[in-house]
């Protein structure tokens, strides 16, 4: 119930409100009981000074009379001393307390409109190709076309099925590491013929760019396959979404003394710096689902990053020249 309470952002500012208002009031009641607690304390050395006089009056021994004096001051010091520790600590409580819970709200709500822009996201992804795979089939059913334009309306039907399939098997994955349920399935593998595989269905499937590559032969890995071609076309079809049409995406395969680093180049509008971390994070796409161009489900980066951490590499994102961003992936080589 709070889940979904916070998760509506028109919720968000009223929340926000009687939370602040309910810690006030909590820090008010503190400073009130202390205020009231330090008047009582000086209540009562006020009524044991006026009893101590009265036993002077009645020839108490002066001697006797100031170390009575000086024990009511010392008591009277004590309590203060005791009303401020305690408060001090109750407040200091309090406000850690409340730092504490309003980051766990806030990354609530976060993840709460997260998930509304994934679900919104997820919507789109899963009707645009559908209606597009509908329209071709209607349009072969009804009209007579040459074998060019049904060799293309196939093309594009072929484009969109593995579309989905590419958003389903994100979805399942990301459902699978949560679970911990997928293993890894670590063998031996020729990095370059595997790259050269996704370039050569990379050209077929987005027509719209112009897809180079710069890979040398037998630069060998231990990993997961089916995995690492899975991060690998999430970088292509990222950098296909966020670049022009028929600008250029470059992949290149470096290999160096240890590690063979594979570098996705794209001439988009690039990533901000204070962007690169987030972007990786399950469900975040900079911008909003009602104002961004490019459609997607805040999948394929983060899904990206797990599996290259899972083969113990790392990702990260450079500055392309003159435009775009490079998307680098490290993964440790083995021996040809």
């Amino acid at each position: 119930m709070l889940k979904s309470v916070l998760s509506r952002p028109d919720n968000t500012k009223m929340i926000t409100f009687f939370y602040f208002a309910l810690v006030i009031y909590a820090i008010a009641a503190l400073v009130w009981w202390g205020l009231l607690l330090y008047q009582q304390n000086n209540q009562v050395m006020q009524l044991q000074q006026q009893t101590l006089e009265l036993k002077q009056k009645n020839e108490m021994p002066f001697s006797t009379y100031l170390q009575e004096e000086s024990r009511i001051s010392k008591e009277k010091k004590l309590r203060n001393l005791q009303y401020i520790g305690e408060g001090g600590t109750f407040l200091v409580i309090i406000l850690l307390g409340a730092v504490f819970v309003f980051n766990a709200m806030r990354r609530q709500i976060r993840f709460g409109r997260q998930q509304q822009n994934f679900m919104t996201a997820v919507t789109h992804e899963l009707r645009s190709p559908i209606a597009i795979i509908q329209l071709n089939l209607e349009t072969l059913q009804k009209h007579v076309l040459d074998e060019e334009q049904r060799k293309k309306l196939y093309e594009n039907n072929l484009s969109e099925i593995n579309r989905l399939n590419q958003l389903c098997n994100n979805m399942l994955l990301a459902s699978q590491f949560d679970n911990r349920q997928y293993h890894l399935v670590m063998e031996k593998i020729d990095l370059s013929e595997l790259l050269k595989e996704i370039v050569k269905e990379s050209i077929v499937r987005m027509h719209q760019h112009i897809i180079k590559s710069d890979i040398p032969d037998e630069v060998m890995v231990t990993g997961d396959k089916f995995m690492l071609q899975i991060a690998v076309n999430n970088l292509l079809v990222n950098a296909a979404k966020y670049a022009p049409k028929q600008s250029t995406i470059h992949i290149r395969l470096l290999p160096l003394a240890h590690i063979a680093k594979i570098r996705i180049a794209d001439e988009g509008e690039g990533i901000p710096v204070d962007e690169r971390e987030r972007i990786f994070s399950r469900f975040y796409r900079i911008g909003n689902e009602n104002t961004r161009k490019a459609k997607g489900t805040g999948l394929g980066l983060f899904l990206t990053k797990k599996i290259i951490e899972q083969h113990k590499g790392s990702i990260s994102v450079l500055d392309n020249t003159p435009k775009g961003s490079i998307f680098e992936i490290t993964l440790p080589c083995v021996p040809a």
